[in-house]
């Protein structure tokens, strides 16, 4: 691995993702890092959060502008993530910067997509632990991480 070359921190917020980031800063010592949260836009117009036509009365239209706002929103927030994520990095021994980014099709598929693209030497995901059927139902960021990266990656299991 280039002692140069950055690495790729998948950030959440979670105590797990706080801890990713000391356990990969005593594995891989003081190098350069980009610290991720991912977001997921169009919240507001996601079918899931309407009522479902029949069960409430009447179907609900979503104020575009109300939409939008809950996206900025939700950007402004993970902005606000990455750069708490990049402090505690910048505490623990890395250079590192945070960014946030819109979910390309699930937050996985996004990491692995920027890993690519900055040319990451590696990157680190904390695992939560989720038990065999909630990672059959559910998916595991970190287990499609590790199978659709082009380079190393570091899992850190929750303390």
């Amino acid at each position: 691995m280039d002692a140069d070359a950055r690495i790729l921190i998948g950030f959440d917020g979670t105590p797990t993702a706080e801890h990713a980031i000391r356990e990969a800063a005593a594995l891989l010592g003081a190098r350069r890092a980009l610290v991720v949260t991912v977001w997921e836009p169009g919240q507001a117009f996601s079918p899931v959060n309407l009522p479902i036509s029949g069960l409430e009365g009447a179907p609900v239209t979503v104020d575009i502008r109300t939409g939008l706002a809950v996206d900025q929103a939700a950007y402004e927030s993970a902005r606000v993530l990455a750069r708490a994520g990049a402090r505690l990095a910048v505490e623990h021994g890395f250079d590192a910067t945070g960014h946030a980014v819109a979910d390309d099709v699930t937050v996985a598929d996004t990491l692995v997509r920027l890993a690519a693209e900055t040319g990451a030497a590696a990157v680190v995901v904390g695992s939560h632990r989720h038990g065999g059927l909630s990672k059959l139902l559910l998916g595991s960021t970190s287990s499609a991480v590790v199978e659709r990266a082009g380079c190393p990656v570091v899992v850190v299991r929750g303390e």
